[in-house]
């Protein structure tokens, strides 16, 4: 199997790059990972490697994949939940039974946000490290950036994963994980929001806010009069604590209600 290298990008204010410059590498960046992870998961599909590189449709294998790479992570293990189905139970269930040692990041997706993860984050000591978001990613376990197993997505064979053990596309994979991850929102964060953030027409208006509309504009754009797209600027300033417009656009981005 042939595939690309994905580096990781430069950071912030490496060499003479600027701001924009690092945002469009790093852009880039993740594109190329979600491409390199299409091809690897298409190449898996329709020469199946022997083994465990084999795509699994059953759920008792799917559980054993999972388990297997959860139990052997010594130092890390990435999580990505994207449903409420079989995948997230086994993947929920491997995570509580893992014995004390690798740091967990786990990003799942509203739907499946509840106060059971919230308890394992919570908890003295705790090695859990969880956040949500509602970008796009797919079911996902990486372990030691060694291993990774890749589930299908939307419109692909129902309940299909394959185990990825190629070095360039786990790299690929924890690239678009860090990605998602850094546009996500503590657990604790988001069960504390109330419904009228997490709603479509919030993100509207804070996607005008932050684009520089005026309000007669953004109004006529979301088809409601002056005063009422006003009265919803203030009642959402109020849910999220801010006292000026820019202040609110800031901590909408830290809560991952808007991605910069």
């Amino acid at each position: 199997m042939t595939s690309a290298s994905a580096g990781p990008p430069n950071g912030p204010g490496t060499g003479d790059s600027t701001p924009a410059e690092h945002a469009a590498h790093v852009e880039k960046t993740l594109l190329e990972a979600r491409a390199l992870i299409e091809s690897t998961v298409s190449l898996h599909r329709r020469r199946p490697a022997p083994g465990t590189a084999a795509p699994h449709t059953d759920v008792a294998v799917l559980g054993e994949a999972v388990e297997h790479l959860v139990f052997r992570a010594r130092h890390s293990v990435c999580v990505a939940i994207t449903g409420d189905d079989i995948y997230s139970l086994i993947a929920r269930k491997a995570l509580t039974d893992l014995a004390p040692g690798p740091v967990v990041r786990l990003l799942c997706v509203p739907e499946v946000a509840d106060g059971e993860l919230a308890a394992l984050a919570q908890a003295p000591g705790s090695r859990f490290e969880i956040r949500v978001s509602e970008a796009q990613l797919r079911d996902i376990v990486i372990a030691d950036g060694s291993a990774a197993l890749v589930r299908a997505g939307a419109g692909d064979a129902k309940g299909q994963a394959t185990l990825v053990n190629d070095r360039a596309a786990v790299r690929a994979l924890e690239l678009l994980f860090a990605g998602a991850w850094s546009g996500g929102r503590k657990i604790d964060e988001h069960l504390a929001l109330s419904p009228r953030l997490l709603g479509d027409l919030t993100r509207r208006i804070l996607e005008r806010l932050r684009n520089g509309y005026t309000d007669d504009a953004a109004a006529r754009d979301l088809n409601m009069s002056l005063r009422t797209y006003r009265r919803h600027v203030a009642e959402i300033m109020r849910e999220l604590g801010a006292t000026s417009r820019f202040q609110a656009g800031v901590r909408a981005v830290e809560l991952g209600l808007l991605f910069e």
